[in-house]
């Protein structure tokens, strides 16, 4: 799918994009942009990019995991348009930044991706999915080293439909193997076993492209994958990752002169989207399934969504019974599997002292969410609650809180536009909360309402004082003033805030392991209960015999 062809967006289009980014950040500092250098002279122009405020500020929450969409390239659009997308608590797609590629070249990927990680403050994901494509492969080794590429399964299925299209006329049922092979396979072996035997059974095992797709199997098959976080709340979800944020919005009909109405379409509708799931998760009660103390839990921890799925997982443990098949002190070996079910068991080691568990199925590893196999562990060893390591905060109800932010903030450069997207996105934030809890009630809106007014006026006095000093604290694009302050102060406190860090990070530590060790001995205590009431219940029933036997 490799190509170099340059591209023209015509008729002033260039110029049209680049006058709303100009007007955009004007608008607001923190609104990134910036174009190719034309080296080659391309007839069609340079490469462009750019990221808003909030796509910065929601990569510093959710950038664990990346998709970028070219979609433009196997759908034929007429715009290149592409996006850097990812997943946010409520498992919705979230806008990390776009692009205008007019010339599919290495060079133009690879710095794209550069411009793109600068914009991001140079914080790598831990995964990406993209098309198959050498450029983009070539592009994401070199800037993004540390990143697990995948291929988009979508992708992968698209051409080998068209590569194969003379097998799948002659047997309807390839597609079908095919896809099973690939999805439902549950360990490396079975894959290998599964995909040799379908290779087999149609005579292809000769075929260069099913070859080339086995050689790159690690890049897109699931079984090789779930030791990675992606993001994807189902381990064997057969859509491979490109979710787009503009399904619905930008296509192959999409126009230059259409494409910022339909991009800002799309930023409200999913914006729309993600207010509804926050007032959903916020203001009403799921129905709990279980007496369980940890769905309680999870149901006050995780969005709605993420409950509902972590629910399911819980539900399914009274199915999936643990058998301990090993036990070497500190670490148990358990196999878990599902009544009826005994050759697709799972295996599930789990450390009583660390209250740590690892499965087999790797969907902690892959999704983020505890598997049912490790909660019937917890639920045989008594473990009443979440062990804090097993709740991802990115899923969590308070995955945008401040401490979010501060955990993220010694990795942003202290310049003037970070520092700026900060404080927007923070106070954005909390006015959105605000409006939520405001409106309740008509008591509620007149207090909230004179606090507003009051707050405002209080902002207006602040800033006619200081309408007579220099521009300090009311930056202009490439302004760099508030750096120089920054500098200035920073190095007769540098020293005592990382002391504080340091010391905080300890007290964390130890509050951490304390914590661990309350779980284990409670789990250790509710063992001992639990087998004390055993031996009563044995006893009263031996006693009872011994009345019964007396009486005859």
């Amino acid at each position: 799918m490799s190509g170099g062809r340059p591209r023209s967006l015509g008729g002033g289009g260039q110029h049209h994009i680049l006058d709303y980014l100009k007007r955009m950040q004007s608008e607001n500092p923190a609104f990134f942009y910036a174009t190719q250098p034309d080296t080659d002279h391309s007839p069609g122009g340079s490469t462009i990019f750019w990221a808003d405020a909030t796509a910065r500020m929601n990569y510093n929450y959710f950038g664990d995991t990346l998709v970028f969409d070219t979609a433009y390239r196997t759908h034929r659009y007429r715009v290149p348009f592409a996006s850097f997308t990812g997943i946010n608590h409520h498992g919705q797609p979230v806008l990390f930044g776009c692009a205008l590629i007019l010339n599919d070249s290495e060079s133009s990927f690879i710095w794209l991706f550069q411009t793109w990680l600068s914009a991001m403050s140079g914080k790598q994901p831990l995964s990406i999915t993209t098309d198959p494509d050498h450029f983009i492969q070539t592009a994401v080794s070199q800037i993004l080293p540390e990143t697990r590429h995948r291929y988009s399964k979508q992708g992968i299925l698209r051409e080998t439909q068209e590569k194969l299209a003379h097998i799948y006329r002659s047997h309807p049922m390839f597609e079908t193997e095919f896809k099973k092979c690939i999805n439902e396979t549950e360990t490396i072996d079975e894959f290998e076993s599964s995909w040799q035997s379908l290779l087999q059974r149609y005579y292809v095992l000769d075929n260069e492209w099913l070859q080339s797709m086995y050689n790159a199997r690690q890049q897109w098959v699931t079984v090789y994958l779930r030791d990675t976080f992606f993001g994807e709340l189902s381990v064997n979800d057969g859509s491979g990752g490109l979710n787009s944020f503009f399904d619905g919005y930008v296509s192959a009909s999409t126009t230059i002169q259409m494409l910022i109405k339909q991009y800002e379409k799309a930023l409200a509708s999913w914006h729309e989207k993600e207010l509804k799931a926050d007032y959903d998760t916020t203001n009403t009660t799921p129905v709990l399934k279980t007496p369980s103390p940890m769905e309680k839990q999870a149901a006050g921890l995780y969005t709605r969504r993420i409950f509902m799925k972590f629910q399911d997982e819980l539900v399914e443990t009274l199915a999936n019974p643990a058998t301990k098949i090993d036990d070497s002190g500190t670490i148990t070996t358990y196999r878990v599997a599902k009544f009826g079910e005994e050759h697709k068991a799972h295996t599930v080691c789990f450390n009583s002292f660390e209250m740590k568990a690892t499965c087999s199925c790797q969907m902690f590893e892959y999704s983020g969410i505890i598997c049912r196999h490790i909660l019937a562990v917890f639920r045989a060893k008594n473990v009443l609650t979440l062990p804090s390591q097993y709740v991802l905060k990115r899923w969590t109800t308070n995955a945008k809180s401040r401490a979010v932010l501060d955990e993220g903030a010694s990795e942003l450069p202290n310049d003037s536009r970070e520092s700026l997207t900060v404080r927007y996105n923070n106070l954005r934030q909390e006015a959105i909360k605000y409006v939520e809890e405001g409106a309740k009630s008509i008591h509620i809106y007149n207090v909230a309402m004179d606090a507003l007014q009051e707050a405002a006026k209080k902002v207006s006095d602040v800033k006619n004082q200081g309408s007579g000093c220099t521009q300090g604290g009311t930056l202009t694009n490439g302004s760099s003033q508030e750096l120089h302050v920054a500098k200035d102060n920073s190095s007769a406190t540098l020293q005592s805030v990382d002391e504080k860090q340091k010391k905080i990070r300890e007290l964390t530590a130890e509050l951490e392991g304390t914590n661990q060790r309350c779980e284990v001995y409670r789990a250790n205590l509710l063992a001992v209960l639990k087998d004390m009431e055993e031996q009563k219940l044995k006893l009263s029933v031996k006693v009872q015999n011994a009345r019964l036997s007396l009486k005859e």
